[in-house]
């Protein structure tokens, strides 16, 4: 067995390569994808009849090379820049929604946003009405600020 793989170093280094793609499926980061270019690189070299001491230089050099070249191409290209992403209580403030029950003045009511209904009192503390459309402006814990909006 050792005599066969000895002589078909180009299977090894193609097992390398996929397992470090399958390893890449997990992460994501195209951090392993850059040794499994390595090593395909080094399966072809080891079919071309090259020693085991080129095969694993020329490993050693695409793989770097790849980190260097390939990750931030890859990177740029699949892991756009995009607006920093709001948690489900920052992402509140700005929507508009409908009072579903009445807010009192200096008190409290309920609006509904999106099939949601949370507690809410208005900005300014004064009534607002059952039905009345509305924008959220401010979230302490769990209750909602809000003012109306003037169609």
């Amino acid at each position: 067995m050792i005599e066969y793989l000895s002589s078909n170093l180009w299977l090894i280094w193609i097992i390398i390569s996929i397992l470090c793609l399958i390893l890449e499926l997990s992460s994501g980061d195209f951090f392993i994808l850059c040794f499994a270019i390595g090593a395909a690189v080094a399966a072809i070299i080891a079919g071309c009849g090259l020693s085991l001491t080129w095969q694993i230089i020329i490993f050693a050099i695409v793989s770097a090379l790849s980190l260097l070249l390939v990750r931030p191409a890859l990177l740029k290209k699949l892991h756009k820049p995009h607006r920093e992403r709001l948690s489900n209580a920052e992402a509140l403030i700005g929507q508009t929604g409908r009072v579903s029950e009445e807010i009192d003045a200096n008190g409290y009511g309920r609006v509904a946003i999106d099939g949601d209904d949370w507690k809410a009192r208005s900005s300014d503390g004064s009534a607002i009405e059952k039905g009345t459309r509305v924008r959220v402006v401010k979230m302490d814990s769990i209750i909602l600020t809000v003012k109306p909006l003037r169609d």
